[in-house]
């Protein structure tokens, strides 16, 4: 038994018709998800009884539950959900002038340990099961719909690395992708990766064309290394020779995340060390105001971090300033879950 939310069509396709079912029965049940938002498979009244109780003898239909919404001033919104097994996820919904973005989580936990980054602090309990997934942008979108808007954009960033839950997170992909269930283009999907660089080069061969994030942070492999422990398995040089494969197969431009951090990664020797590892590559470099997770690291002046931004410009690198979001309710990815847990 799975969860329908946890099979893209094309597989339900194949299922039904290696079970003697007509293709366009996977139109059907996928209309009766996500257009007529059914609550059981008997609630989708086109299908008729003795089809749904064939379903029902295949697959289920869940939910996640929501344990608490919190909302910043400048709109952002931080959803924590329950899952089946009491474990607890964040999701995180951002808006824009150009619509509304979902920060999707892909593990209860993470095993790779960045020294900065909250998602670390308590290990990987597991990966999401692909639904979970799903229903973390379903139900979000279903809360826009009360107010006649949607999920326009996806960025699977949040708990988690995607790549170390890679087949869950591909199918995923197909899902929300497709026009009969949430129907978001997939140049408006970015998946990020701390670098696991034989999974860069393995998505490479993702027929969809969404977008790939890299969460580079350092520039020297000697800090990368101390700060970021997957640098030890995958240095720069791998890393950028990944990335470079990567293009060469898709054409496609990649966007280097650097988070700068107050006296650890924001100096002049660090600017120069992004510029050299950037040289060559098509990509931009996205700047990231930090959200403080401990004592031991803080987020850069502004003036230091405006003149980083001008060392890189100046040096024809394509770089842009992400704009803060959720400061006041402690949107980093993490925090919110952590903050539950201690408190039981």
């Amino acid at each position: 038994m799975r969860s329908l939310y946890s099979i893209s069509r094309d597989n339900l396709v194949s299922f039904l018709v290696e079970n003697g079912h007509p293709k366009y029965r996977a139109v059907q049940i996928y209309e009766g998800l996500y257009s007529q938002n059914v609550s059981s498979i008997d609630d989708i009244k086109v299908l008729k009884q003795e089809f749904k109780d064939f379903l029902k003898g295949h697959f289920y239909l869940n939910s996640i539950e929501l344990v608490k919404k919190e909302e910043s001033v400048d709109g952002t919104v931080k959803y924590l959900f329950r899952l089946y097994d009491g474990h607890l996820i964040e999701t995180v919904l951002m808006k824009h002038d150009y619509g509304n973005s979902v920060c999707v989580s892909t593990q209860v936990g993470c095993n790779f340990a960045c020294a900065f980054c909250a998602s670390g602090l308590l290990k990987k309990q597991r990966n999401l099961r692909v639904d979970e997934l799903v229903l973390q942008i379903k139900y979000i979108n279903d809360d826009l719909n009360k107010r006649f808007e949607k999920v326009s954009s996806v960025v699977v960033m949040g708990i988690g690395e995607p790549f170390d839950n890679y087949d869950n997170v591909l199918e995923f992909l197909e899902i929300i992708n497709d026009d009969k269930a949430l129907a978001i283009g997939s140049r408006h999907i970015t998946v990020s990766t701390v670098g696991l660089a034989p999974k860069i080069e393995e998505f490479s061969n993702f027929p969809l064309q969404v977008n790939l994030a890299i969460s580079l942070h350092f520039a020297s492999d000697e800090k990368r290394s101390k700060y970021m422990p997957v640098n030890r398995a995958y240095n720069l040089k791998v890393l950028k020779d990944a990335i470079i494969k990567y293009y060469e197969k898709t054409n496609r431009r990649i966007t280097i995340e650097y988070i700068l951090l107050k006296d650890v990664n924001d100096s002049l020797e660090d600017a120069r060390a992004l510029v050299e590892f950037t040289s060559g590559l098509n990509c931009y470099v996205n700047l990231i105001p930090y959200n403080s997770t401990s004592s031991e690291f803080f987020r850069s002046d502004e003036k230091v971090v405006n003149e980083f931004f001008k060392y890189l410009k100046r040096n024809n690198v394509n770089v842009t300033k992400r704009r803060e979001q959720g400061h006041d309710i402690n949107a980093a990815c993490g925090q919110l879950r952590n903050k539950q847990i201690k408190e039981g």
